[in-house]
């Protein structure tokens, strides 16, 4: 069953145990993905869907940050919400250990020496990441922290 295809079959299962936040959040991502299948012009492939995924987690947690500051509690617990919906369907979070160990080698890989060197570094660590949920953010982080220490 592909991702497409689990997220429409879990919009049946909400609407029968009416489950109305479950069954908002899960609208919205078919809607994402039927957005995507319109851009591309053709049925989206497990790997564009879970692209698609990511980048509404992503969305949700920006959103997050500007809400606790304006002080909206309401909007970030319906946001929050959204996200452990939607991490449903991500592969499991890459660790901060698995993370470290990529930059590592790829700043041994590049022969990268300073902070100049980091986008090559960026480019190296994030195929070495690939089949996790990795943060960017996280990544970006201890990537200037081991060429800042370098």
């Amino acid at each position: 069953m592909t991702l497409t295809q689990q997220v429409s079959a879990d919009i049946t299962t909400a609407m029968k145990a009416k489950d109305a936040g479950r069954l908002s959040a899960l609208r919205m991502l078919k809607a994402a993905f039927m957005n995507k299948e319109v851009e591309k012009g053709r049925d989206l492939e497990d790997a564009e869907a879970l692209q698609v995924v990511a980048s509404l987690v992503k969305q949700r947690r920006d959103s997050i940050e500007q809400f606790t500051k304006a002080g909206r509690t309401d909007l970030v617990a319906k946001e929050a919400a959204d996200i452990a919906v939607l991490e449903h369907f991500l592969p499991p979070a890459a660790t901060a250990e698995e993370i470290d160990a990529a930059v590592t080698a790829a700043i041994a890989e590049s022969g990268a020496t300073s902070a100049k060197d980091m986008g090559k570094v960026m480019k190296a660590v994030m195929p070495k990441l690939a089949g996790k949920n990795a943060d960017g953010k996280a990544v970006n982080e201890a990537v200037r922290r081991k060429l800042g220490a370098a």
